[in-house]
């Protein structure tokens, strides 16, 4: 049950030591809240959160969220589960497993707890759509038997069980459908092209396109983002979701590899290879019903957002030169 004796709340944010849930960790923790960081460490690390160990609000947990959790929160933010192709293609098994068992686990705590939880869903959901841009009311274009199922599928069936326990339990739930999104502390290997690009551009090395370059994706930074996570945990019980969360600017991928090149002043050409099985040939979020229910929209520019993720980088490419 939820603890009632003073406005400060225990969160519990799973994936708290990955991209995301280490920036959501500083959020919440500048807010004034306890915060528990649960974490297998999979793809996400300590560096991610060493910052955070001093303050007395901060506790962080090795754990699965594929095993059951006892832990008493107020709220709870399930982030767990490898978002990227090259990480959740490792295992693809694990993959579906931390989305469905690891939905199964947190909404079952949550349930004991009497306590409101969101899930970090993915505008994966939509497949390669076949309507653009993408809509929450779009059932979406996917392969359930593909290389990306997996983490498109998972994700889909933790959607369901989250409505199956708000309508069957009454449990408060919060769906956010996440796109593209970037910046500081993004894994330096996870094979997404805003990492990719900006490792090969700062080492002079050839900078990689699949395909042709056409193919369009919008890019969120990661401080817009989280400004939408909150405001959604922060909404009214009768907004659920699941709502779309990403910037609308829409731009191919070969302009992402040219910006990023001149804001590096990289001497690095760009090559073509094979486009990836179930590669999305477009990704573009209609975000009018963030914009309607939670006054939400991003406002940093790509530009913007390029540069202190290029500087974070930079200082990484720095100390594993050192190391």
């Amino acid at each position: 049950m939820a603890r009632l004796y003073d406005s400060r709340k225990r969160i519990l944010v799973t994936g708290g030591a990955g991209f995301l849930g280490s920036h959501l960790c500083d959020r919440l923790l500048a807010q004034g809240h306890e915060v528990i960081c649960l974490d297998n460490l999979f793809t996400g690390t300590k560096r991610n959160v060493d910052h955070l160990h001093g303050n007395p609000r901060f506790e962080f947990m090795r754990h699965d969220v594929t095993f059951p959790l006892y832990v008493e929160v107020d709220e709870i933010y399930n982030l767990a589960c490898p978002a990227s192709p090259v990480h959740y293609q490792y295992d693809p098994i694990q993959t579906t497993k931390t989305s469905v068992h690891g939905a199964i686990n947190m909404l079952g705590l949550a349930k004991r707890l009497n306590c409101k939880i969101f899930q970090a869903s993915t505008s994966e959901v939509y497949g390669d759509p076949t309507q653009h841009p993408q809509t929450e009311s779009y059932w979406g274009n996917v392969n359930p038997i593909g290389i990306r199922s997996c983490y498109d599928e998972g994700k889909r069936c933790a959607e369901t069980l989250f409505f199956d326990y708000n309508r069957q339990n009454g449990l408060e739930i919060k769906v956010a459908r996440i796109f593209n999104t970037y910046g500081p502390r993004m894994h330096h290997a996870d094979g997404r092209v805003v990492s990719n690009f900006i490792v090969q551009a700062l080492n002079d090395e050839p900078i990689t396109l699949y395909g042709d370059g056409s193919q369009t994706r919008s890019f969120c930074y990661m401080d817009d983002l989280l400004d939408g996570f909150l405001a959604l945990m922060g909404s009214d019980p009768e907004i659920t979701g699941p709502i779309n969360l990403g910037n609308p600017r829409e731009l191919s991928i070969k302009e992402l590899a040219e910006a990023v090149v001149k804001l590096t002043g990289s001497k690095s050409e760009i090559v073509y290879r094979p486009i990836p099985a179930d590669d999305p040939k477009q990704r573009r979020p209609d975000i009018s019903k963030a914009n309607k229910l939670l006054k939400w929209q991003p406002s940093i520019s790509l530009e913007e957002g390029l540069k202190p993720t290029i500087a974070h980088f930079k200082d990484f490419l720095a100390g594993v030169g050192k190391g």
